[in-house]
């Protein structure tokens, strides 16, 4: 039975630190056929330590190791033994808060699985465990032996010795810790590694700097949640992403336009941080004479062209200095981007200060000084290219964006127009949201009257019939504009009330303005959908197909939304399809989201997906049709009925028996490193090299790869599965120690699958380019043979950082990919195998 973790709990305050608690979800599920887990923990607290953790009887029983460890076994390295860990704790990265036990930054610095020697827990318990460690940086044969030493309080003293084996190094030769100081999580570094701007430039490994971004949004929420959250002045102003690249400087809004040109002097001061391969994020603002954000005055000095009056405040660095920091925590995200501001001389780049003391303090204190509101962010959360549950906003008076539709006639000594008409996308499209007819100023009455001038219609360019507004003395021009309002409520019948006007938005288009309703904050953490209010919100049209509920949650971890799949699925379709066309497909649905039930479908049934084509019933006998989606429309379609997965058959609709590829899935013990991974995928590449086959690689999305090898088509499928299988069975009998053959969790402990399975009539895979129904939403993405040593995890991409993937490939990764080769007896003969009769 499992030591209770009390002294780990004790020592914790969980609402202010990020830390896992020993209730943590992640620790109730460790799956039980899996190999022991070990995770070494670079903690930079009062002194800069290694956390030296071992996965044993439910718990990590765990050493802090001053000088870390050392691949010569003549350093006999101090361990002291402190509390047991929750499991989940293996993989916290981020920053303890000050006045927390053990406060400082925490990365992981190495991790995989070990395998004790004999029973762990005898061996434990009588001091001296022996184990073969399996990690991304640590590997071979390793001693814990338990001294009589006198340590501080209590505290048992250990030595962590390297046995000698192949693995083994000299001192003098080569220091693991000083030559890899770095996370094998987020590449991040903390305490006397940590890099310098200069030295990140000569060390740090490229990444290639995507030619667009897209930024992290934040989510509406009724109240501040409970936990450690960081918070910032939410700005009163235009978001804008700098990317820096070979010296130039570009300024981008949030969704794309290019305003480098508005913003002159910015770009001065940005090009003279001299930073390179660099997006910077934050918000240009206007400051009154108190000092706080106008949103009035910032458009102002925008019609006149008055950049000298524009500030821009810093806030995050998704890319710095050529490195991919979003997977970083936020934390340690603003730390490098307050260094990089260091040498910053100039008034037109300012520092977003965060705020950690009681956030209901922060919130009300904004509010005092009239301040639009406050953005909260998770403690510990990466960069992600959506709207995410780890940022959220609170607001401290209703404030959104509408559409204007119109205007009424000017009354009095009154110019230009009386009221604007107001408008927002629900799911049947622009409905009819109000009026507002105060808070202009004369110059503002001129300017929105001039643009409107050319944007008159005949009738309101709104998709859900006007009820008690009257078309009198109202002109009604196209739905191009966007207005930013102020107002006391919405009321039952959906407009808004006491409205003001605070100024048009240039930044927003008008396909994403909707009634925005705040998130119960407790709602933050659920796994299946938001709110009911939400569900409806956002317009319902993609390519063609209306998606019902677009807005619901699909995935809690992204805060990805049903109609961002699928505008996803649509933006990739020229990728995807060629993939999917004449093929079966199996779908897999989940129309609950990630974390709901979720099922395979692999024929047509009652179920009316809207244009996915039905296929010829003598293709699969017996069974309602099978299925193929071949356009965009069909795509999207599955979307609208749940569907995040796409799976194909290996072969083709107008040859169905003669399979023209098989596929090899890579599937590991989830406890092993990912360096496993790449050195399996190298063996299978060399051996069928050896045999002779091309072979092309993706990611599954999931845990492993996949190999992809084309076939020409000759054989059939039981053929096929006695090949592929006899290919498994070559390998796990060369390398019993690293593959199995054998299907199951307990055949793979501590080994990789190699799954043949794949291979039979009916089966199938999931498509190159498919979205995995996995938190996160990671996508099965094709790579080179050259990639493959670079790739960091099977979940490597997702739908939020795909587009900037394939906007930066110079040629497609299976460039050469065709259906050619065969099955030859000199194959069968190298395997030692024979083809079925």
């Amino acid at each position: 039975m499992a030591k209770p973790l009390s002294e780990y709990q004790r020592k914790r305050n969980f609402e202010i630190t990020s830390e896992p608690s020993e209730s943590a979800p992640a620790s109730k599920r460790r799956a039980s056929a899996s190999a022991l887990s070990f995770v070494i923990q670079k903690h930079d607290a009062r002194n800069l330590h290694y956390d030296f953790r071992l996965e044993l009887d439910g718990v990590l029983k765990s050493w802090a190791v001053p000088k870390g460890p050392s691949l010569d076994p003549s350093q006999k390295r101090l361990a002291v033994h402190v509390e047991d860990h929750p499991l989940s704790y293996g993989g916290f990265e981020g920053s303890i808060p000050a006045g927390q036990y053990g406060a400082g930054d925490v990365i992981v610095w190495d991790r995989g699985v070990w395998q004790p020697h004999g029973d762990p827990l005898q061996s434990y318990t009588a001091g001296k465990l022996k184990f073969t460690l399996i990690g991304e940086k640590l590997a071979g044969d390793w001693t814990l032996v338990r001294t009589r030493l006198k340590g501080s309080g209590d505290k048992e003293q250990w030595l962590l010795i390297k046995e000698n084996d192949q693995q083994a190094r000299a001192s003098d030769d080569y220091d693991i810790v000083t030559a890899e100081p770095k996370s094998v999580l987020s590449g991040a570094s903390v305490g006397r590694a940590k890099a310098t701007t200069s030295a990140r430039k000569k060390t740090s490994k490229k990444t290639v700097l995507p030619e667009h971004l897209a930024p992290q949004l934040a989510t509406l929420v009724d109240r501040a949640p409970a936990g450690h959250w960081i918070y910032e002045i939410k700005f009163d102003g235009y978001r804008i992403l700098a990317r820096i690249r070979n010296g130039q400087v570009r300024l981008f809004t949030r969704n794309g336009h290019d305003w480098t040109d508005r913003l002159p002097r910015q770009v001065k001061a940005l090009e003279a941080l001299k930073l390179q391969d660099s997006w910077l994020d934050g918000e240009v603002v206007s400051l009154n004479a108190d000092g706080l954000p106008d949103f009035q005055a910032l458009q102002n000095a925008f019609d006149i062209g008055r950049s000298l009056d524009i500030v821009y405040y810093l806030f995050d660095t998704p890319f710095l200095e050529g490195r991919d920091q979003r997977g970083d925590p936020v934390e340690k995200r603003r730390a490098a981007l307050k260094e990089a501001m260091a040498r910053n001389n100039s008034k037109l780049l300012r520092f977003s200060t965060a705020f950690t003391a009681n956030q209901q303090d922060i919130f009300e204190s904004a509010c005092d000084l009239s301040l639009e509101g406050v953005i909260g962010k998770r403690a510990g959360s990466p960069y992600n290219s959506c709207r995410s549950p780890d940022w959220i906003k609170l607001k401290c008076r209703l404030r959104q964006e509408f559409v204007i539709i119109g205007y009424t006639q000017p009354k009095g000594s009154r110019s230009g127009f009386g009221a604007l008409l107001l408008a927002v996308n629900d799911e049947v499209g622009l409905v009819y949201a109000g009026r507002v007819g105060t808070g202009f100023d004369q110059a503002a009455l001129k300017s929105i009257y001039t643009k409107m001038q050319p944007l008159e219609r005949e009738s309101p360019a709104l998709d859900k019939p006007l009820s008690g507004v009257q078309g009198h003395g109202v002109r009604w021009i196209e739905a191009q504009l966007v207005a930013e309002v102020q107002f006391a409520e919405w009321t039952r019948e959906g407009v808004v009330r006491q409205a003001a006007f605070v100024g048009l938005r240039t930044d927003k288009p008008v396909e994403q303005i909707v009634h925005e309703l705040p998130r119960p904050a407790k709602s933050l953490k659920a796994t299946k959908t938001a709110a009911p209010h939400i569900a409806d919100a956002d317009k319902a049209n993609v390519a063609g197909v209306k998606i019902t509920h677009p807005a619901r949650i699909i995935d809690a971890q992204s805060g990805t939304q049903k109609q961002q799949l699928a505008r996803f699925y649509e933006a990739i379709g020229e990728w995807i399809l060629p993939h999917l066309r004449n093929r079966p497909v199996s779908l897999l649905r989940a129309p609950e989201g990630v974390e709901g039930e979720q099922f395979f479908q692999k024929h047509a049934e009652r179920l009316a997906i809207p244009h996915i084509k039905q296929l010829d019933q003598a293709l699969d006998p017996g069974h309602a049709r099978l299925m193929e989606i071949n356009s965009v429309e069909a795509l999207t379609g599955a979307v609208q009925m749940g569907t995040i997965e796409l799976h194909t058959w290996g072969a083709t609709t107008n040859k169905i028996e003669t399979p023209d590829l098989f596929v090899l899935d890579l599937d590991p013990d989830p406890a092993l490193p990912w360096k496993s991974m790449l050195e399996a995928a190298q063996l299978t590449l060399a051996v069928l090299d050896e045999l002779g086959l091309d072979s092309y690689l993706k990611t599954s999305g999931g845990k492993g790869l996949h190999f992809i090898v084309p076939l020409a088509r000759r054989d059939g499928w039981e053929t096929l599965k006695v090949f592929t299988k006899a290919i498994a069975q070559f390998m796990a009998k060369q390398l019993p120690e690293r593959f199995t053959a054998t299907s199951g969790p307990k055949n793979r402990v501590g080994k990789i699958f190699i799954d043949y399975l794949r291979n039979s009539r009916g089966a199938s895979t999931v498509a190159a380019y498919s979205v995995r129904a996995r938190p996160g939403l990671p996508v099965s993405v094709p790579v080179s043979r050259d990639e493959l040593n670079g790739l960091r995890g099977a979940q490597q991409w997702n739908i939020a950082n795909l587009h900037q993937r394939l906007q930066g490939l110079q040629e497609d990764p299976w460039a050469g990919y065709a259906n050619r080769q065969r099955i030859s007896q000199k194959m069968w003969e190298k395997l030692g195998a024979h083809p079925p009769d």
